[in-house]
């Protein structure tokens, strides 16, 4: 494992920011840079021209008639990122966070996600504000800009306390219409989740079980914003480990199970499920519309958001016009 996968927990909060600023911007400066494309190249507001409609692809309601009653052909509107972007991020903070086996705990990842979010994103009058989902409920954070007001929302959220599990939790499904009432103006909107709140309590999820509870919030987010899910991950949550007789504590609801993991059958069956599982969500974010970047505790996840940035910057060229309109 790499030094960027040292866990933040063991250094001072000063420290952590400046080990998250010096890691990402040691890796990922110059990515985005006079590319007002941002960390999810896609639609914006305003028109750069024309495309052939895809079916199945693109909305109907970007439809530029005019252009398709010229060539007849149909073609649809394309459109730059605004100049000046507004980012709005959704941190889960949920016991469900406070977990990892391996260099890092998934509420160390999420607030690095959340950082790099920050640093990519950063630019003459672009704007990041914050929805933070802990045990008392959510907490919201103005969308500002500078340096100095990203280091103290990502200073608040590395100080998050554990919490205990909440009486009455507030629903991922719940948080994410909050974010979308909040976020006003077109932007970038950013969930940064393990995604196991609202999943089917019935069957394998996706198989039977009916889609996630947050599914539905989700896409209505996605109607107005570029949405990114960020998935967070640990390799404990895919398969159990041959560790002998073992309690479980479920997070969310502090209720505790004995399991032998000495049973083949038991790891098979859990490493099926837990795989079915998270195919769903990928299944279901996709479906919301909403781009999903997946990150585990135990991979280098600097490298996986990079991976991220060129497959999206590399979908936005191949979908941009190269003559700014129609042949």
């Amino acid at each position: 494992m790499n030094e960027n996968a040292t866990s933040l927990g063991h250094l001072a909060p000063q420290r952590r920011l400046r080990r998250l600023e010096l890691t990402i911007t040691r890796r990922l400066d110059g990515l985005l840079h006079g590319q007002h494309l941002g960390l999810l190249p896609g639609p914006g507001s305003e028109p750069a021209g024309s495309r052939e409609y895809r079916p199945g692809e693109d909305e109907v309601r970007r439809m530029d008639w005019s252009v398709t009653a010229r060539t007849t052909v149909p073609h649809v509107r394309t459109v730059d990122a605004d100049r000046e972007l507004t980012t709005w991020a959704l941190v889960d903070a949920t016991p469900s966070m406070d977990f990892g086996t391996a260099e890092l705990e998934k509420r160390e990842l999420a607030v690095a996600a959340v950082a790099a979010v920050g640093f990519l994103t950063a630019g003459s009058g672009n704007r990041l504000g914050a929805h933070l989902l802990g045990d008392a409920g959510v907490r919201r954070f103005p969308a500002r800009t500078g340096r100095h007001h990203l280091l103290g929302l990502l200073r608040t959220l590395l100080e998050v306390p554990r919490g205990r599990p909440a009486s009455d939790p507030v629903p991922l499904a719940e948080a994410i219409d909050g974010l979308r009432r909040s976020a006003g103006r077109r932007g970038l909107a950013v969930v940064v989740s393990d995604f196991m709140d609202g999943l089917p309590d019935e069957g394998v999820a996706g198989a039977g079980g009916g889609p996630p509870d947050w599914e539905r919030a989700l896409r209505r987010l996605a109607a107005r914003h570029q949405v990114l899910a960020v998935e967070v991950r640990d390799p404990r949550e895919l398969e159990l480990p041959d560790v002998g007789l073992i309690t479980l504590v479920d997070p969310e609801s502090g209720r505790r199970r004995e399991v032998a993991t000495g049973s083949r059958r038991l790891r098979d069956r859990y490493a099926a499920a837990a795989a079915a599982q998270r195919l769903a969500v990928a299944r279901a974010l996709r479906r919301a519309g909403a781009a999903h970047l997946p990150l585990s505790t135990d991979r280098d996840w600097i490298a996986d958001i990079v991976r991220h940035v060129h497959a999206q910057r590399r979908l936005a060229r191949a979908t941009r016009p190269t003559n700014g309109g129609a042949a």
